[in-house]
C-alpha cells in the first residue's frame, strides 16, 4: 500500500508491516496476533477481539496519516497504553542498562562511567514513577469516568503537561556518553547507545499518542459527563428546594450572586451597587458560607439553575 493513504480495515497486515516494520510492536500491545497469513485489519481485529477503530486510530497516527476519522474506544486504548508502559519498564530500560553495565566491565572501570549509570536509574525511576502513576491513578479516574463517576478534584489536563522531560532527559544520557566517555572498540556500548535512541523514539511516540489521542478522547468525556451531570441536577431539584434556597437569600446578596455570574469583579460590584469593596467581600464571604459554594463557577451555575441570571449574560472568559 501507498505511504500517501491511510490505512484501513481493508488492507492487509502483512502488507501495512511490511511498509512500515515499527507497527509491530502495535500489533502486540492491542494483542494482535502474529500467524495472521492474508487477513486484513479488519478480519484480524475481529478474529482477536481487538477495538479495530482504535488500531487504525494508533497506527495512523504512527503513520503520519490522518486518524481522526476513526473512533476510539477508551478501555481499548488504556489496555494498549498500559502494555506500552510494561514494554518500557520490563523489557526495554532493563535490557538497555543491562548492556551498559556489560559495557562499562569490558572496559576500564572509571568514576564517569558510574556517574552516568547512576543518572540513567535515576532516569528510570522517575519513569516508573510516571507511568505508575497513570497506572494507578490516571486510568483508574477514567474507568470511573467510563461508569458514569466524576472526580471535582482532578481533570486530564492535570495530568498532561509533564510528557516532554522524559524524551529529554534520554537524549542527555545518549549524549552524556557519547560526549563524556571516552572508550574505543566498545561495539556493546555502541549498542546500547542506539538501543537509547529507539527507545527515545519509542518514547516520543508514546507520549504523542496520550497527548492526541488519549487526553483528548478523555476530556470529550469529561465535558459530555458535566453536561449531562449539570441536566440532572437541574432537573431534580424540585420547586421547593428552589424556594427554599431562594427565600434563604436577601435581595442584596442575590444581587451580588448575579453580579459575579455576568463576571464582574469586586470592584465592578461594588461601584455598581454603590457599596464598598469590602462589604462586598463580607457578602461573598457570608454567601459561600451558605451555600457552600466556593467558586466562581459554582455560583454561575446556582445562578443560572436558580433563574438568577440568563445564560445570554454569563460571561465566562472575565
Amino acid at each position: 500500500m501507498s505511504k500517501n493513504r491511510s490505512i484501513l480495515p481493508c488492507d492487509l497486515l502483512k502488507t501495512i508491516i511490511e511498509d512500515e516494520p515499527n507497527l509491530l510492536g502495535v500489533l502486540s500491545r492491542f494483542g494482535l496476533s502474529f500467524g495472521f497469513g492474508d487477513k486484513t485489519v479488519g478480519e484480524a481485529c475481529r478474529e482477536d477481539n481487538v477495538h479495530t477503530g482504535s488500531f487504525l486510530a494508533v497506527s495512523n497516527f504512527l503513520y503520519g496519516q490522518n486518524y481522526s476519522q476513526f473512533e476510539i474506544s477508551l478501555p481499548a486504548l488504556m489496555s494498549y497504553l498500559r502494555k506500552a508502559h510494561t514494554h518500557f519498564l520490563n523489557f526495554l530500560l532493563p535490557a538497555i542498562r543491562r548492556k551498559l553495565i556489560e559495557a562499562i566491565n569490558y572496559t576500564d572501570i572509571n568514576d564517569v562511567a558510574f556517574l552516568l549509570l547512576k543518572f540513567y536509574d535515576e532516569y528510570v525511576q522517575e519513569v516508573h514513577y510516571h507511568m505508575d502513576h497513570e497506572n494507578d491513578e490516571v486510568f483508574r479516574y477514567v474507568s470511573d469516568l467510563l461508569n458514569g463517576i466524576t472526580n471535582e478534584q482532578f481533570r486530564i489536563t492535570d495530568y498532561s503537561s509533564n510528557h516532554s522531560s522524559m524524551t529529554e532527559k534520554l537524549s542527555q544520557i545518549k549524549d552524556l556518553f557519547i560526549r563524556h566517555y571516552h572508550v574505543k572498540d566498545n561495539e556493546i556500548l555502541t549498542s546500547a547507545l542506539f538501543d537509547i535512541i529507539y527507545c527515545g523514539i519509542e518514547l516520543k511516540n508514546h507520549c504523542e499518542i496520550e497527548n492526541k489521542l488519549f487526553i483528548p478522547a478523555v476530556e470529550k468525556l469529561e465535558k459530555s459527563l458535566k453536561l449531562s451531570h449539570r441536566e440532572s441536577v437541574k432537573n431534580s431539584i424540585c420547586d421547593n428546594e428552589k424556594n427554599e434556597l431562594l427565600d434563604s437569600m436577601t435581595d442584596r446578596e442575590k444581587e451580588i450572586i448575579c453580579c459575579v455570574a455576568k463576571g464582574l469583579s469586586n470592584k465592578e460590584i461594588a461601584s455598581q451597587l454603590f457599596i464598598s469593596i469590602h462589604t462586598v467581600t463580607t457578602y461573598r464571604r457570608n454567601i459561600s458560607a451558605k451555600l457552600q459554594i466556593h467558586s466562581t463557577a459554582g455560583l454561575t451555575v446556582f445562578a443560572i439553575l436558580n433563574d438568577l441570571v440568563d445564560i445570554k449574560d454569563v460571561n465566562p472568559h472575565r
